[in-house]
């Protein structure tokens, strides 16, 4: 019944590409799961440590693959420039734009001015992205991160720091994932902060703490 339906796409989508070498997990979905996605979500995040698992070829496959589905990519594109130009959208008299970004390793998925990748969550970048969708005339910025630690139940001080500095630019409020596990939750100058959603729908994991995810709503 949501508006705008939004989530992380923790794998590309292909049939192409090799996987990177000397990576400890390389992930990637085949095709038939758009059919999953489409009418489900309105945009996915792939500003995340696996979307480059399998290079350029299923990277740009998957952005292909999404798009077909009428699913918006946000935190990645063909180059550095599209990889941070944030999804926007209107709904009920509202602008509002969506930024994505990862920062949690490798570097190498980071986009280039001619090459695809994912946006890389640069402090002095996000500051930039934040204040031009602000003077862009989005009513409400909201930055999805990728960042922290696996397994860790709270957020580091990286995370901390960054989040409100985020706000401190005119983000309206910080939503995170990547730790496998939920983090908490608080607010900064009135708005919230959610560092980690914890995981939706991940196989692999069998800790309790692990099995255990948020749906966040926003009105």
């Amino acid at each position: 019944q949501a508006d705008i339906r939004i989530g992380n796409l923790e794998t590309p989508i292909a049939t192409g590409g090799s996987p990177m070498p000397n990576k400890i997990a390389t992930f990637r979905a085949a095709p038939q799961v758009i059919d999953r996605l489409a009418g489900r979500f309105d945009a996915l995040s792939v500003a995340n440590n696996h979307s480059g698992d399998y290079g350029h070829e299923a990277f740009l496959e998957t952005l292909a693959l999404l798009d077909m589905a009428g699913i918006d990519a946000v935190g990645g594109g063909h180059n550095l420039s599209e990889a941070h130009v944030p999804y926007r959208v209107e709904r009920g008299g509202l602008s509002i734009a969506i930024l994505a970004y990862n920062e949690f390793k490798p570097r190498a998925f980071e986009a280039g001015p001619d090459w695809p990748g994912v946006a890389w969550s640069e402090d002095s970048h996000v500051v930039r992205d934040i204040r031009a969708a602000r003077a862009a005339g989005a009513d409400i910025v909201i930055p999805f991160m990728h960042w922290g630690w696996e397994g860790e139940r709270v957020p580091g001080e990286r995370q901390r720091r960054l989040a409100r500095l985020m706000i401190d630019a005119g983000a309206d409020a910080v939503v995170g994932g990547h730790p496998h596990v939920t983090q908490g939750s608080e607010t900064y100058q009135g708005k919230p902060i959610v560092y980690s959603l914890g995981n939706f729908v991940f196989d692999g994991f069998e800790r309790p703490e692990e099995k255990e995810g948020w749906l966040l709503r926003l009105t």
